[in-house]
């Protein structure tokens, strides 16, 4: 996938820690990696990155004062409700890290499955209790610490239906690990992106509920004046009934205040997805989430990576945006695995809606809300009718309800 963004924007006047519930060390800049991709890491010599201002997270709590949840299903706690765990109680729960209870190996480290009791989280037997994931930093990983705190002092503190849960987490000595809700059908980018026998094509149905999942997540991140910052498929995890949930929480940063339109920062993220006036000022706004957010959008519909560079057209906004608003044109960038099976005015409604997020100005785009609003609605439309050669295929698709290999859980970045 995309390449990795990470330098200090020229002008941030106020390089600043976490405001953090687990004691600091120093840290290094690092690089930010993403399944798939080659990691970069551009400096001007200014600074160091953070994931969060000096203001501290008491600004974060108080986002929550009035009706700030989308749809009331979201909270977010005063401080993190978490498990702490010893090495010696993951060294348990993952069989000593033995190399069958891999789930994947990424940028952050290794993610390994373990069993905890469903009450007391305590580790478990195999195959007793409940599956979780368990990321263990590997010990010359380029991210490191903060965005380890990161997860811990924000997705520790927020409880939502579409944001992934932590459990808990441990810091002994060198050894860094996150506990993880296990997310049995893994990321959005393998259904779209991995041709295998496994993996089977989201229908159009699915592919809504994902995009107005992701949606709600990031609009409740949103309101609770935070910026996620590297929106992207890899980082959208699905349950066993294909609710979707945001994940990899290392790079949010609070949001802007005191009036302010944006906040000025090293800019992270992903190659593909990060929204034009991010990479190039180093000012981001709310709404360059919602650039993201229209890339991702966009895979959904047409089946093609955001950034491939064994494509001729190697970067997908800039290949598809001016066909979006041709309905003539529409049809033929569609996913072809999709088979036709969608209603023409809900897919034609949904690429304006992918036009509307991609905008060049970040003001002109529309609030994650409203996205979620909008997506809500098209999927309310009448369904398209499936002619009798297309029943088995669609019957097949219908199945991935029933089966998915876990392996992919956690395994991106």
């Amino acid at each position: 996938m995309g390449n990795c963004l990470g330098f200090q924007a020229a002008g941030d006047p106020n390089p600043s820690s976490a405001n953090s519930i687990i004691p600091s060390t120093p840290g290094t800049s690092r690089e930010y990696s993403n399944s798939g991709g080659t990691s970069r890491e551009y400096s001007n010599g200014v600074g160091h990155s953070a994931t969060s201002s000096s203001a501290g997270l008491s600004r974060f709590s108080a986002a929550f004062s009035d009706d700030a949840c989308v749809g009331g299903s979201g909270d977010i706690l005063p401080t993190p409700n978490l498990k702490v765990y010893s090495f010696g109680d993951l060294k348990n729960a993952t069989r000593h890290f033995k190399s069958d209870m891999v789930l994947g190996i990424g940028g952050f480290g290794t993610v390994y499955k373990g069993w905890v009791d469903e009450k007391s989280l305590q580790p478990s037997k195999q195959g007793t209790g409940m599956m979780v994931a368990i990321k263990k930093l590997h010990p010359q990983s380029t991210q490191g610490f903060e965005e380890w705190q990161s997860e811990v002092n924000f997705l520790g503190r927020l409880t939502h239906p579409n944001l992934v849960k932590l459990l808990g987490y441990c810091r002994e000595d060198k050894e860094m690990l996150l506990v993880y809700e296990f997310m049995q059908k893994g990321s959005l980018e393998n259904h779209l992106f991995r041709r295998n026998a496994s993996t089977e094509p989201l229908p159009w149905d699915i592919r809504l509920k994902i995009a107005i999942g992701a949606a709600k997540g990031l609009a409740f991140l949103h309101a609770s004046d935070s910026i996620y910052r590297d929106f992207k498929a890899s980082n959208i995890l699905l349950d066993g009934s294909f609710n979707a949930k945001i994940s990899d929480f290392g790079l949010v940063k609070l949001g802007p205040s005191g009036g302010d339109s944006h906040v000025t920062t090293r800019v992270m993220g992903t190659y593909g997805y990060a929204a034009p006036e991010y990479i190039a000022t180093g000012h981001l706004y709310v709404k360059s989430d919602v650039y993201g957010y229209g890339v991702v959008l966009l895979e959904l519909l047409t089946g093609s990576r955001a950034l491939d560079t064994q494509r001729a057209q190697q970067n997908l906004v800039e290949w598809m945006k001016p066909l979006l608003s041709q309905k003539r044109k529409l049809k033929t960038i569609m996913d072809a695995r999709l088979q036709g099976q969608y209603p023409s005015k809900a897919a034609a409604q949904a690429a304006h809606l992918t036009l509307r997020c991609l905008e060049q100005e970040p003001r002109r785009r529309p609030p994650m809300k409203e996205v979620a609003e909008v997506l809500e609605q098209i999927a309310a439309m009448e369904k398209p009718k499936v002619s009798k050669s297309s029943r088995s295929t669609h019957s097949a698709s219908s199945s991935l309800h029933n089966k998915q290999s876990p392996r992919s859980h956690h395994s991106r970045r």
